[in-house]
Formats: C-alpha cells, structure tokens, sequence
C-alpha cells in the first residue's frame, strides 16, 4: 500500500514539474518538429507596442506582419504551456508562426476513443497500471476545465496534462489492435459522434480560396510591394510624375495577374483534392445503417461501401468483403488494386495504415467493384478523417512544402543585402557631395533616398522566376506537369538520378519464358508453354494464385498476374447464379476454357478462390487458399521472391541447386517467381479459413518450382542512360526484384559498362556466435557463372539432363519441351577481367544491417553503390536521403506505388503515370518512358542558367544606372522622367520578359551550370561588367567636359528652363545627362545580349526570336537617338539639341564607345570568364578562401586512396577494418591483386 502511495506521489510531484514547463518539442525526429513556446497576454508591452506603432507611424506593424513571432515578444509573455493563449512555434528549419490556443469546453466522445488506443509515448517503463490509466485518459484535459488546443498547418494539437505539453491528436490508426477495431467498432450513437465531430473537426480537406480583394491586401502588403509604394511617393514627390505612374500602372497590372495566377493554382488544387458532396451508409450504436453526408465521418464509424463503388474521402480499414480499387490519383499507379478484410486476431498485433495497407481503402482512391456475396454487407472502419489521411497528408505538403535549400536562393538574398551596402554608400557620397556644395535639406535627402530605387530593382525577384515559368510551359507541351515551380531549377544541377526497374526501365508488360517445375527435390526441364500441363498443383496455382478481377467486361489486375492467367488458357468468372455450389462468399472461380480435357468427372473441373492474401512488399509474396468442386478439403497457393518462398517451404521439397539454378536465370535478366503451396487440415471449416492468419497458411509449403517472366528493357532506356553517363549523371537503380536480375538490367542498360566490376555486399546481423559483418563478393561466382577469357561472354553451367526426372506433368510425353538453357531476356553480358571501376550491389536486407551496425560505411556505399535490390519503399527513400546528405542533388522516376515516398523525397521526383497530375511527385509525366528524365533536366539547366543570366542582368542594369546617377550627381543633375522610363520600362521590362524564352539546349552536356550566384565565376563576371561600365562612363563623361561646345546649364545654350519653383528639382536638360544617357542606353542591350549565351545549356540567342528582334529594334532606336536625333524626341527626353549643337564626329566618337563596350562585354563573357587560365584563377581563390568540397567529392578520393573494399575479406564493426576471413571466404577474382 506504501508503495502504491509513493508512486502515485512521484507521479503527482513529476506531473505537477512538467505543467510548470513553457516550452516542449512535438513530432519529435520528424520533418513535421515543431519546437513549441507558451505566451499569454501582457497588459504593459501591449501598450507599450501600441506606442511604438504610433510613433512609428504604422511601420512596425507592417514589420510584425511580416514576421509574425514578433507579436509574442513584444505585447505578450513567457507562461507555463497549460496556461498559454498562444503557442510559439518554430520548425526545424527555422521557420516560426503563432498559433491561438483554444479551449473546446463542449463535451467530447474522446476517453472513449482513446481507451482503445495506446498513448504516443510511455513516460517510463516502469509506471503502475494505475498511472498507464491516468496517461491515457490525460489525452483529454479535465472536462471542467474544458480542452486546450490549437491548429497548425491542418493539424490538430491538444494538451496533455500528465506529459505537461502538447500532443498531436491521434485516431484509431495509431496503437489500435486489430482485433479492437473489429469488435469494438459496431456503430456510434449521434451523441459520440457529435462529440468526435467537434474533436477531429469535420470530414474534409477544404483548401481555402480567399477572395480577390483579401489576396489583394496580403500582396500589397508585401514587401515588395510595399518598397515599390514608397519608390512611386519618392518619384512623385521628386515631380517624376509620368515615371511614377508608369510603374505604378505596372504595379498595379503585375499584382492583378500574380493574384489571377495565386487564385488560379489555388482552384485548380481545390479541384485536384476535393470530391462531389455525397452520402454513405454508416452503422448507428444499435447496428443499423443509415445515410449520413460523408463530411460527417469520424474516427470509430462503420460504414457500408455501395456494391458499385464510390470514391473514398477517409481512410477506412476493411472489415468484411472485398473491394477493387484505382489508387492512381495517390501513387500515379493506374493497375486496379484489390483489398481484403482485415483479420480478426486474438493477439496484440497493432494495425498500422503503412503495414495493412492492403486491407485499407484511403481517401482519394476510387472503389471500383466491390465484393461480398449473400446479404451481408462490404464495411470498413473509418480511422483517419480530413488532413489526417494518406490523401491529406500528400495535399499537406503540398500546401507547406519543406523549404528547399537552394543555394541560388540564399545568395541572391545575400546578393541584395550586398546591394543595400553599396546603397549605403552611395547615399553617404551624395550626402557629402550636396552638404559640401550647400544644397537644401529637402533635395540631400530625396537625392539620397533615390539612390536606393536604383540599387536595389524591385523587380528583381519577379525577373529571377521568369526562367522557370517558360521551362513549366514546355515541359507541359512534352506532356511533363509540374504542380512544384521552385524544383525545376533542382533539375538543373541533379547529380544522381535513381531509377525503379520495373515499369520505368523495363517493359510494364512480361512476356513468360518458361515454367521450371521441381518434383522429388529436382528441377525438371523446362516448360514453354504451361497450358500443356497436366492438372497438377503447379498448374493449379498459376490458375488460382493472383488478384485478377473483372472490370467492365475485362479481366485486369496485375501485368504479371495477367501473362501468367493467359498462358494457361484458363476462363475467370466472377460468382453469380451458381455460387452456391460453393458458399455465400465464394468470391471467384477458374477453370479451363475447354473442359473437354477433362471430360469423365463426375462435375466439372473449377477451383473456387475462397480467400486471398494479397501481395505485400513486406512480405514478398501473395497467395490463397482454393477449394477444387468436389473435393473435401481445401489448399494453399503462394508465389513470391525465390528466397522468401523457399524459406517457407519444407526443405526436403526444396531442389538442391535452388540456388545455382535461380541464379543462373537471374543473372540474365530474367525475372523469377516461386510457386509452391500446402494441402489444409480437411478440419478447418469455411468460417475458420475467413479469419485464419496467413502466417498459418505460408509455411511448411511444397516447393513446386520457378515461373520465369522475360522482362525487356523499354527502347529508350538504353539511350537515356549513355546521355546521363556522358553528361556525368549518376544513373542509380532502386527496386525490388533479385539482386542479379537488377545487376544484369543494370549491365544492359548501361549503368555497369561491360569492363565494370560488380561487386554484391553482404550484410549480416550478428547472431549468437558471429558480430555483424559484411562480405564482399564478385557478383559473377565461379561456381556459378564462368568467364570465357576469348569471347569474355558469360556461360551459364547447364547440369546434365539425364540427371533430371521428369515428372508425369504432361498428357503427352511428345510434348515435352526440353528447351536448351533459357537465352538472355538482354543482350550477352559481357564480364571484363581486367581492373576498372567497382560497382557495389546491396540488398535491402544488408542496406538495413548496414544502417544499423555500420552507419560509417553509408557514405561509401552511397557512392560507390549502383544497383540497390529488394529494397521496400521505406528503405528507397531512406537512400534518397542519405545521398541527399552527403551533398548530392538527387533525382528519382518510378511509376507508382513503391516509390511514391522516394519520389517526393528526392530533389526531383519524377512518377510515370497517364494521369495528367498526381499528387505522388512534383513532376508526372504522361509518356511512360524515361526520355522525360533528360528533358527535365535539359529543361532545369536552360531554366537554371536564364536565372542567372537574369539576376546578373538585373545586377548589371542597377549598377549600370547608379553608376550614371553618382556621375550626374557630381554635376548636380540627374536622368529626366522619361529617360528614366524608356531605360527602366522600354528597355530593362521587355528585355527582362523575353530574354528568359530561349529554349532548352538540344543536348545534355557533361559541364554543369554553377549552382551558387557567389561562385568565383559569377563574381568575376558580375565584377568586370561593372568595371566596364564605370570605366566606359567615366571616359564618355570627360571626354564630354573636353568638348568646346559643352556647358553645364542649359541656360547658356538655350532659353528653356526646366526648374521647378521650389527650386528642388535638379536641372535634367543638360550635356552630361544627355550623354551618359545615350551611352547607358547601350549598355543595357549590351549586357543583356551578353548574359543570353546559348550552348551548352540553352538554344543560341537567334532561335529566340522575339527577343532578339527586340534587342534590335532598341538598338536601331538608340542609335537614331545618337546619330540622327529629331528635335521632338530630343524636347520629349528632355535631351540637348545634339545635332544643332555638336559636330557627327563627337555623335560617332560616342558611338565608338557604346559598340566597344558592347565587344569587350561579349569577350569578357564568352570567352575569358571560361578561359582555361582563369579556371586555374579559381581553383587558386576556391582554395585561399577554403571553400569546402562536397561530402561526397571527399569520400570519393577517400575511396580511390584506399582502393576500397577489398575482395575476399570481412568487413567486421567492432575495429571497423578488414580483416582477413578464414578459408570459406575466397577471392573470386583470380586476377585480383588483393
């Protein structure tokens, strides 16, 4: 008794310590981290903030506008959590919001949800029963006090009382039994349901359209915006009204198209995510169905699925009956997809929506058929609602992408910041030059604000994106969609791009080599066309053993299932009148297209398929329990992976060169499935084989044989591996199938060239008498594969046919088809002996063991690893992030389900799919091929580069007008209104518009554009066209003052006069202004045709016409303006009657400058910034400022040193170093030097 009050006492005393804390961590280790602070209100900083707002004359409330976590340091206080008003919070990279904490004091069904469920955490291992209870049951705060919550990001967090902090709310999908959701979910009364409703919020992914005139007040109030606002009140007051309400009207006509633009992504999402409004029957507390509007759904709810289908909008674990169901919108993955009950189990197992997710229908998918027969109905419980679903969370990140780590972003904001500096500077120099030549306080200060409108181009954001816009409209024409802008300029510098096998490298479709039975532990010859089998189980399982359905009239399912249906010729009928022969829930049945074979049975010969345990990467497997008409008892059919199949099967059936055989298939690019299955107790009834476990029925099987598919390489495949190749791209492959099947794609395909070594890693875990250990082995055995030295052309050892049996498969014995060694489904693979590059091959298994036991080992094998098989989804995108973290730009393309969490991992993730968008990856592309793998990248690289081009141009264009203005602030005037706006509007606008349409170079070349605007490259380049400019300013403005003509004031060569009363207006008709005018006009042509370099990354400049005609035409203009000035335009400019004035040879001297700028622009550019000399300058400044080199620059060299790993020995963890193995390890290469 003592002890139960101490415990319950430490409790208390540690519960009442953690209500007292103000700051927590919640989604702890995952992307979605939030770090969470307590505030509430403080009566004497909000008044103190209020003031500084006043004196700040509302400046500070735009500041906290943008930076919202302002608001809780200045009007609010530090508090314990479960006091908080508002939640601080910050996420992992940095990015801070508030959230409002609410309080629910409405009663909630949530105790008893929650008693069916675990808490998230245990807070120790130790706690009483007494304290587990009082956990769970503080997943709610005490209904007096009501609950205390907030929102974030569509996601609800609640508090939790014991733990002192907030928790994510859970449902049912998390730490809810198996068996609880069968027997403790029958139907909630209105009251729970009411209750849940106003916990979880209703059933819907509403993505919020805001109206034109609340997205119109956000985008003003953009920074941006809000720097053009007081540019135009500066220009305005500087009497430069015509400028001011040029870029005012441009202003005003860019926010209508990007709030056009905002509202239209915003629709089309909604549309993308959002389901018609409709009605499903769901089960009431006294078990009876009624219609409820599906937005009413919550967690606990059983409902029925119509028998014609509907699209779900929850995630709903299946109960009873079958459903077929199109899961394309999810993973891009059109192939119907069947899904069974859930089994009822006594055990504790843990439904998870990730490991059931065959028995799981989730929002957003279509139910196409359902299947239950007699009157019983198709019901699943629903667990997830809203943003909580599979669907939901996909729309999540769509809605709050993780900030991509761009260095081009991050430098062009330092880019600005630089310009700022050299603002700073510049309104120190005018400072001085007016204090020093006695101007008045009004003109010093409007000479020295302008200053920073002209460094800093507001338009330059909007210019540095119009790249991207061009490249997403032509990657839609080559049927490339892309719901993610910002990621195609990470196409652009994509290193490693990883590739699924099947479906993406290899033909969806399979054509059937072959059956290889096995019979008295051997395998016999094998089969080319199985139909001629005689009714024996292999044949039986090849007809029973997959998820095919009838949609529409037409079988579908599976491509593998398919070919492998067909080609014994039998017919699928789905049950209908004569299910009875079977049972109410017979599902299926097969049986030959010609029952004549047969003939003498006393029924017809048909295999009903009475239940089905579908494939699972997992598990790497399916199979299916058959009852054949007539017979007493029923069997178990499975196929799968080789090796899992033949670990469930008694080993006595199993042939003893399993092994050799698998492999020798394999390793010619053959994709191989075992068949095998188990008679079942004639005991077990129908009712017990519905709620069987299949971990009863896959074991102790009988090994039947190999099913051997030919799965070709697609047509393209080949050429887009050489391009990547020769471009220095990485080609990686990723999937699920054998080891050596992928490797000998990969030699074919030409990821491993045939002079390549392959070298397959293998990982084990430490068991009772090894440690772990890792094993390096040749790929090609010599006890398995041999190497002709002559032909250096694989040979397959072929065992003697006399030692094989054959089995009475066959009605006739001429039928037999002894087939020679199975050809190559490839090309010949051809093995080097001689030394080249290694390419490691890695088994999900061993990649796990690694990741646990040999963590240091992952950047090697990150590196050097090409080919990585059996790997599951999780452990795909596991690799994505690993070379994501050794600093490689990762691209990924898969076709559907198995890659969706790889492709929205990666940098760029590319999913093959009809579907013109999905939400499975930012980019989709409707041609199933991997062509689209280079053109997104070309297209990322074209994009890339006229980024670059348009930042420096923009760079360049600011400079080039302050340097113009510093000039005729010395001389005390300045450009007029409309020189102004034929430079920043006629010129820098069209030009910054066009000069980003020139197309995407035709080929993919091995130079990478740079991926930093502060590399040494781009600043020389920047640097030197800055130079240029001053320098030729500079001359033009003395060679000016040297002229017998030149005077200041206009007022000594005409009887014009341009000052305003005030006098505060500077005067603008003079030489100097005019001149440096006419010669700036040409620079900005010149660095913009100078910053459009074509080849290698882009189309030459001619093929972009309108630019280019653009830039000639302002040419032409400029140049009349110089040579041929007509007296109007002059007067309208506001420039000096040059051609009464001065002689034509002073107009062709200006001339001569303004095209020498333009040559040495160009040659600067185009041929010394990449001249082989200064490349080595580079390399010398990289290495004086230290710059680090990629991680993964740094393990390679650590490789080539160490000429890592090293054949035939063990790589052990404790020492972490080879070590020498004993005799069972051999080096395989006899021409190793190791």
């Amino acid at each position: 008794m003592n002890n139960q009050i101490d415990s319950s006492s430490s409790f208390e005393l540690s519960s009442h310590k953690s209500l007292l804390r103000t700051h927590c961590i919640l989604n702890k280790g995952t992307d979605e981290e939030l770090s969470c602070w307590g505030y509430t209100d403080s009566t004497w900083k909000k008044c103190l903030y209020w003031l500084l707002v006043f004196l700040s004359l509302g400046t500070l409330l735009l500041i906290v506008h943008w930076k919202p976590e302002l608001t809780c340091y200045l009007q609010r206080k530090k508090c314990p959590l479960y006091k908080a008003k508002y939640a601080l919070l910050m996420t992992r990279f940095g990015i801070m919001n508030v959230a409002k904490v609410c309080i629910l004091t409405e009663p909630v069904d949530g105790e008893r949800l929650m008693s069916y469920t675990d808490p998230p955490t245990s807070v120790n291992t130790t706690d009483t029963s007494d304290d587990r209870a009082r956990l769970s049951s503080s997943w709610l705060s005490e209904p007096e006090n009501g609950m205390r919550y907030f929102d974030y990001q569509h996601t609800r967090y609640i508090w939790d009382n014991i733990r002192g902090s907030f928790t994510k709310l859970e449902d049912l999908s998390i730490g809810t039994t198996c068996y609880v959701l069968h027997e403790k979910f029958k139907g909630l009364s209105d009251h729970q349901r009411a209750g849940r409703l106003r916990l979880y919020g209703p059933n819907t992914m509403d993505i919020e359209v805001l109206s034109y005139w609340s997205l119109f007040i956000g985008e003003v109030l953009n920074p941006f915006y809000i720097f053009q606002i007081a540019s135009i009140i500066l220009w305005a007051i500087d009497y430069y009204y015509y400028y001011a309400g040029c870029i005012f009207f441009i202003s005003a006509l860019s926010i209508g198209i990007s709030l056009r633009e905002i509202r239209r992504q915003r629709v089309t999402l909604k549309n993308m995510v959002s389901t018609a409004e409709s009605t499903i029957k769901v089960s009431t507390d006294e078990q009876v169905f009624v219609e409820k509007h599906d937005h009413e759904l919550v967690p606990g709810d059983l409902i029925a699925i119509p028998a014609n289908g509907c699209v779900m909008t929850c995630d709903a674990v299946l109960t009873a009956g079958t459903c077929i169901v199109n899961e394309s919108m999810l993973t891009g993955e059109s192939v119907p997809v069947t899904k069974t009950p859930l089994l009822q189990l006594e055990d504790e197992e843990t439904y998870s929506p990730e490991t059931h997710k065959r028995h799981t229908l989730f929002s957003g998918t279509r139910v196409v058929q359902t299947r239950y027969y007699g009157q019983a109905k198709v019901t699943a419980v629903v667990v997830r609602t809203g943003f909580n679903t599979a669907k939901g969370e996909l729309v999540r990140a769509i809605l709050f992408p993780k900030p991509l780590d761009f260095a081009f972003y991050r430098d062009a904001v330092r880019f600005i910041l630089f310009l700022a500096v050299v603002a700073s500077m510049g309104m120190i120099y005018s400072l001085v030059n007016y204090i020093i030549k006695g101007e008045n306080v009004q003109l010093t200060i409007l000479r020295c604000l302008d200053i920073i409108t002209i460094i800093v181009p507001p338009a330059l954001p909007a210019a540095m994106t119009v790249g991207t816009v061009y490249a997403q409209s032509r990657l839609k024409k080559s049927k490339i969609f892309c719901i993610s802008p910002p990621r195609i300029n990470f196409c652009g510098t994509i290193n490693v791009f990883c590739f699924d096998k099947t479906g993406t490298l290899t033909e969806d479709g399979l054509d059937l080599w072959g059956v290889v039975p096995a019979h008295n532990h051997r395998f016999q010859n094998p089969v080319s066309d199985p139909s001629t089998l005689s009714r024996s189980p292999i044949l039986l399982c090849m007809a029973a053993c997959h998820s095919l359905t009838i949609i529409d009239g037409e079988l579908s399912g599976d491509p593998l299932d398919l070919i492998m249906f067909n080609a014994i010729k039998w017919y699928l009928e789905e049950p209908g009148a004569d299910a009875h022969k079977y049972d109410t829930i017979m599902p299926t049945v097969v049986k030959p297209c010609s029952s004549e074979i047969f003939l003498g049975e006393e029924h017809p010969f048909e295999v009903g398929i009475i239940r089905q345990f579908p494939f699972s990467s997992a598990s790497q497997r399916m199979s299916v329990i058959t009852r054949t008409m007539g017979e007493s008892h029923m069997e178990s059919y499975c196929k799968g992976a080789p090796e899992k199949i033949a670990s469930l099967c008694k080993p006595e059936t199993v042939p003893h060169d399993f092994h050799t055989v698998l492999h020798s298939y394999s390793i010619q690019g053959f994709r191989v499935i075992a068949l095998a299955y188990r008679p079942i107790d004639p005991k077990i009834t129908w009712h017990q084989v519905q709620r069987i476990s299949r971990d009863k029925v896959e074991n102790d099987l009988i090994f039947l044989g190999l099913l051997v598919m030919q799965n070709q390489l697609k047509p393209q495949t080949t050429a887009v591996i050489q391009t990547l190749k020769r471009a220095n791209v990485r080609s990686v492959m990723v999937t699920g199938d054998m080891i050596q099947t992928a490797i000998s794609v990969g030699r074919n395909c030409g990821m491993v060239a045939k002079n390549e070594r392959v070298i397959v890693v293998n990982a084990y875990a430490p068991d009772k008498e090894h440690s772990a250990r890792i094993e390096w082995e040749e790929s090609e055995h010599p006890d398995v594969t041999a190497v002709d030295e002559n032909t250096a052309k694989l040979v397959v050892p072929v065992e003697d046919d006399s030692d094989r049996e054959t089995a009475p498969l066959l009605e006739d014995d001429d039928n037999l088809c002894s087939r020679s060694p199975p050809k190559e489904a490839y090309n010949s693979v051809n093995v080097s002996v001689t030394q080249h590059r290694k390419h490691l091959a890695v088994s999900g298994k061993s990649f796990h063991v690694i990741s646990d036991y040999f963590p240091e080992l992952l950047p090697k094998i990150c590196v050097q690893g090409t080919i990585f098989a059996r790997m599951s989804p999780e452990q795909k995108c596991q690799l994505i992030e690993q070379l994501q973290k050794i600093d490689y730009t990762v691209g990924m393309c898969g076709d559907g389900a198995n890659d969706c969490e790889a492709l929205k991992a990666a940098h760029a993730g590319i999913s093959l799919s009809e579907a013109e968008a999905s939400v499975a990856a930012p980019f989709t592309s409707s041609v199933n091929n991997i062509e689209c793998v280079v053109i997104a990248m070309r297209e990322g690289r074209a994009a890339l580069v006229t980024s670059f081009g348009c930042f420096k141009y923009m760079a360049l264009y600011s400079f080039i007008q302050f340097i113009s203005v510093l000039i005729l602030y010395t001389s005390r005037t300045n450009l007029s209104d409309f020189e102004f706006l034929y430079t920043d509007l006629i010129i820098t606008t069209s030009i910054a518009i066009l000069m980003g349409n020139t197309a995407a170079y035709h080929k993919l070349v091995k130079k990478t554009p740079p991926g930093s605007l502060v590399s040494v490259p781009n600043l020389i380049s920047i640097i030197s066209q800055v130079v240029l400019s001053f320098a030729f300013q500079l001359g033009a403005y003395f060679y000016l003052h040297q002229q017998s003509f030149y005077s200041h004031s206009i007022n000594n060569t005409t009887n014009v006069t341009d000052t305003h009363p005030n006098g505060s207006r500077p005067e603008v008709r003079t030489w100097d202004s005019t001149v440096i005018f006419l010669l700036s006009s040409f620079m900005y042509l010149a660095v913009a045709f100078t910053f459009s370099k074509g080849p290698p990354f882009r189309k030459p400049i001619y093929t972009n016409v309108m630019f280019l005609s653009t830039l000639v035409v302002l040419f032409v203009l400029s140049t009349l303006l110089l040579l041929c000035p007509w007296e109007p335009i002059l007067n309208f400019f506001d420039m000096m009657p040059l051609y009464a004035s001065t002689d034509f040879s002073f107009r062709l001297a200006i001339y001569g400058m303004a095209l020498a700028f333009m040559v040495m622009s160009v040659v600067v550019e185009w041929i010394v910034i990449d001249s082989s000399w200064l490349r080595c300058l580079y390399r010398f400044i990289g290495h004086l400022m230290k710059s680090q080199p990629s991680k993964y620059k740094v393990v390679c060299k650590e490789i080539k040193s160490t000429d890592w790993p090293r054949l035939g020995q063990v790589t052990l963890p404790s020492s972490n170093q080879d070590l020498r193995p004993s005799e069972t390890y051999v080096d395989v290469n006899p021409h190793s030097d190791h």
